[in-house]
């Protein structure tokens, strides 16, 4: 028993291998590999099947910076608020004139740091202002004391500008002086939009020293959600004796700044004359009014 037993397993040993099995015609003969087959992966597969589709998005261009250095009129938006306007007259005080108001008022008048406050902590402003008005002015929870005591020649100017701007004498009661020591002082983005300047203000803004970059950007729709990339962006350079009048909607729906300069740059001063009014009972000063303008 043990003999057919032996013979049995070397007769197994032996045994031939069945013949292997043609494969089936079709594509799934074209891969051993099932998962490239299950995608229908075909190495004949024809180009137009990888059609390159193009993006629906499309696709935003940031709009080019403009410059402002000619003399002239210039109405820079339509809306939403209004038409905003700016004047540039260059060489509105002749260059003698403009050097010696320069360093009258560069040594005489009243010039101090202000204390301001950005999210709830004080911080020195990087330049130096004064005041003049029969009002105090509030701005970003800081407050400039009312002064009437005007330097002579900055009452002289107050009438030159008035005139200038197509107003009266009494058009101006109010000035707010800044004073940029070199090329690394300056104002950040902001509009002059309190509510003790009423709506829609002109303010007039008259450059003594060195030359600066007078930036604005168009305030963005509700949608964009305070990104300014896609908003238009113009740049004026302000010399000395230039006076600059922005009117009409300019504080509603523009910002301005002057950025610091990390190159030389000697001190400049900065003349701002407005009107200043008493603000509505109830209304926390320095805090801005909304206005609805009707378009007709």
């Amino acid at each position: 028993m043990s003999d057919k037993r032996q013979r049995a397993r070397v007769q197994g040993s032996w045994a031939k291998q069945l013949p292997k099995q043609p494969r089936p015609a079709g594509p799934q003969s074209q891969s051993a590999n099932p998962a490239v087959a299950s995608w229908g992966v075909h190495p004949k597969t024809t180009p137009d099947q990888f059609e390159f589709q193009q993006p629906v998005k499309k696709i935003r261009e940031v709009p080019p910076e403009k410059v402002i250095d000619q003399a002239g009129y210039y109405e820079i938006s339509h809306g939403p608020s209004g038409i905003s306007r700016l004047r540039l007259l260059p060489g509105f005080l002749p260059t003698q004139e403009a050097d010696w108001m320069f360093s009258k008022l560069l040594a005489e008048l009243p010039w101090s740091q202000k204390t301001n406050f950005r999210q709830g902590e004080a911080y020195s402003e990087p330049r130096l202002t004064c005041w003049f008005g029969e009002l105090p002015y509030t701005y970003a929870r800081s407050t400039l004391a009312a002064n009437t005591e005007w330097h002579p020649l900055l009452l002289s100017l107050r009438r030159a500008v008035a005139e200038a701007s197509g107003g009266g004498d009494d058009r101006f009661n109010s000035l707010l002086c800044n004073l940029y020591r070199d090329g690394h002082d300056s104002i950040g983005w902001h509009s002059d939009d309190e509510a003790s300047l009423g709506h829609q203000p002109v303010i007039a803004s008259l450059t003594l020293g060195d030359n600066r970059v007078f930036s604005l950007r168009k305030k963005p729709p509700p949608e964009e959600n305070g990104d300014y990339t896609y908003m238009e962006h113009i740049k004026v350079p302000l010399g000395h004796g230039t006076l600059l009048l922005m009117e009409g909607a300019m504080q509603d729906d523009w910002q301005h700044q002057v950025a610091k300069e990390y190159h030389d740059r000697g001190p400049r001063i900065n003349l701002t004359f407005r009107s200043i009014f008493p603000e509505p009972q109830g209304h926390r000063p320095g805090t801005k009014l909304s206005f609805t303008t009707v378009q007709t």
